[in-house]
C-alpha cells in the first residue's frame, strides 16, 4: 500500500504545483481510486500524506480539498524558511568549497538570463531553486527534507495568488548573499535572508475570488499516463 500511495501523492503534488488542480478543488476518494485503479484505503493514505505537507485540507464529513492558504500562513511559511536558511548560512559561511560557490554563482547567472528575457515563470522556478541549492550544499538531509516541504507549500501559494515580485531585487539579493557567505559575514547574511523572504511575502496578492470547476480526472490524466 505504501509505495502506491506514495506514487499517488507525488502525482497529485505535481498537478497542484503545475496549477492543474487549483486551491479549493475537491479530491474525492472514490474518483481518485478510479483514476489510479486502487482502493479508497490507498487513496486515503496518499491524502493524509498530502495533508501533512500542507497541500491538502481534510474536512470532517466533507472530504479532502486542495489547500487554500491564507496570508498569515504565507508569513509563517516564509518565517520557517528564514529560520532554516539562516542556520544553513551559519554552517556554510566561509567554509564552502570552490565548487559549491561556483554552483551558486552559475545558478544566479541562469536567473539573470530569465529576468532579462522577462520569463517570470522561469524566474520563479530559479528563484526557489537557488534556495534549494543553498540548502542542499549543507548536506544535511533532515534540513533538506524540511526545506523541500516548505518549498512545496510556496508552490501552492503561487498557484493560488497573483503576485508582483521585484525579480531584479530578489535576484540582486542572491548575488549579495553569496558574497556575504563567501566572506564569512554570517550576521549580515542572516539579516539579508530575513529581509529577502519578507519582500517575497509582500509580493503575494491574496485573492478570494472563486476558482473555476476542475475535472479531476482530466487534470490528472497526463500525469498518470507519464507514470504508466
Amino acid at each position: 500500500m505504501g509505495n502506491r500511495s506514495d506514487e499517488i501523492s507525488k502525482i497529485v503534488t505535481r498537478a497542484i504545483i503545475h496549477k492543474q488542480l487549483l486551491p479549493g478543488c475537491k479530491l474525492s476518494e472514490q474518483t481518485l481510486a478510479d483514476i489510479f485503479s486502487v482502493s479508497r484505503a490507498v487513496v486515503r493514505q496518499a491524502l493524509i500524506r498530502l495533508s501533512e505537507d500542507g497541500l491538502v485540507t481534510m474536512e470532517r464529513n466533507r472530504g479532502a480539498f486542495v489547500s487554500k492558504p491564507t496570508y498569515r500562513e504565507a508569513v509563517e511559511i516564509y518565517d520557517a524558511l528564514t529560520i532554516l536558511e539562516q542556520g544553513v548560512a551559519a554552517q556554510l559561511s566561509g567554509r564552502l568549497g570552490a565548487q559549491g560557490w561556483a554552483e551558486l554563482r552559475h545558478h544566479v547567472e541562469l536567473q539573470h538570463k530569465a529576468v532579462e528575457e522577462k520569463n517570470d515563470q522561469l524566474s520563479d522556478q530559479l528563484g526557489s531553486g537557488f534556495h534549494e541549492v543553498l540548502v542542499r550544499l549543507s548536506r544535511n538531509t533532515v534540513i533538506q527534507q524540511m526545506h523541500a516541504q516548505l518549498i512545496r507549500r510556496t508552490a501552492l501559494l503561487r498557484s493560488l495568488v497573483s503576485s508582483r515580485f521585484d525579480y531584479c531585487g530578489l535576484l540582486h539579493d542572491h548575488g549579495v548573499l553569496i558574497d556575504l557567505l563567501e566572506q564569512g559575514k554570517i550576521a549580515e547574511a542572516q539579516e539579508l535572508i530575513a529581509v529577502h523572504h519578507h519582500n517575497v511575502v509582500k509580493g503575494y496578492l491574496m485573492d478570494d475570488e472563486p476558482q473555476p470547476e476542475i475535472d479531476t480526472r482530466e487534470a490528472l490524466s497526463r500525469y498518470v499516463s507519464q507514470e504508466a
